[in-house]
């Protein structure tokens, strides 16, 4: 199977075509795509989506997928990769961008696990095409500054896409229950902070009985409360491990834990390898 590589921070490609542009492959970076005209099928990871205009659909590193075009189709690819990530976080504490950091995060840990379209809130969907077309334009033209043009660009789309992410998760909670999504968005904001993870903390937040907290989350979400935690954080430690070059006691310190040891047996007894054998398979 192909592999692809990006060479550069981020990439844009438009292509016009009556057949797929590349066979089943996947690749070390992520991507959008984002389908201007035509209709076919998309494969992702062995699953089939039908597409149409309007539609988009994320890509993470080690996906393997394709195209069936049924109709004439206009591809827009937005790649990017690690070098890009890293920069915006080096950039955000002084762009004020709204700890966008943390929206595309939230979208590479739960993005590929939405089916089908990204898009799930139908009042977006004009906005989204606004900025397609203004990617479009930019890409074309090359005018002065474009490049910093795409880069915000790209920026708001990912917000976009993360609030439609969040309309997503907050439909698997029950009806009338809110207060379950406040929660959940609560553990994700705060993540990076474990004191204000803990059961009594949680309750005093929400108002809640500490000894009803993990039961109400259980009743409304399915899930239990401290494994949801845990789980959510070990995700985005798998992330730093796949996507960045970060040292374990580094992880191990924006994530709260006691040092590199507490880091690796936590991730061991949830994950089943120690995170240095977890990063050497990835990267293999």
């Amino acid at each position: 199977m192909q592999m692809q590589h990006l060479y550069q921070p981020f990439e844009i490609e438009l292509i016009k075509a009556d057949v797929c542009p590349m066979s089943e492959h996947r690749h070390s970076f992520f991507e959008f795509i984002y389908f201007l005209d035509g209709d076919g099928a998309y494969y992702m990871n062995g699953a089939k989506f039908s597409y149409n205009a309007g539609n988009l659909f994320l890509i993470t590193p080690m996906d393997t997928h394709y195209t069936r075009v049924n109709n004439t189709t206009t591809f827009l690819f937005i790649r990017f990769s690690n070098i890009y990530l890293r920069a915006q976080q080096a950039e955000a504490a002084n762009a004020h961008l709204g700890d966008w950091t943390r929206k595309l995060e939230y979208i590479l840990q739960q993005g590929n696990n939405m089916q089908g379209c990204l898009m799930r809130n139908p009042g977006d969907k004009p906005l989204v095409r606004a900025i397609m077309d203004a990617i479009v334009q930019e890409h074309e033209k090359q005018l002065s500054m474009h490049k910093e043009l795409l880069q915000q660009l790209i920026n708001t789309l990912i917000t976009i896409v993360a609030r439609n992410i969040s309309f997503s998760i907050t439909d698997k909670v029950a009806s009338g229950h809110n207060l379950a999504m406040d929660i959940i968005n609560y553990i994700h904001l705060n993540i990076y902070n474990p004191t204000r993870l803990r059961a009594e903390n949680l309750a005093s937040h929400f108002n809640i009985s500490v000894n009803y907290i993990s039961e109400y989350f259980k009743k409304h979400t399915g899930g239990n409360l401290q494994q949801y935690i845990i789980n959510y954080k070990l995700s985005l430690v798998e992330a730093r491990l796949q996507y960045s070059d970060m040292r374990l006691n580094e992880i191990a310190f924006e994530f709260g834990f006691t040092d590199e040891s507490h880091l690796t047996k936590t991730f061991k007894k949830y994950r089943g390898v120690n995170p240095t054998a977890y990063r050497k398979d990835i990267l293999q």
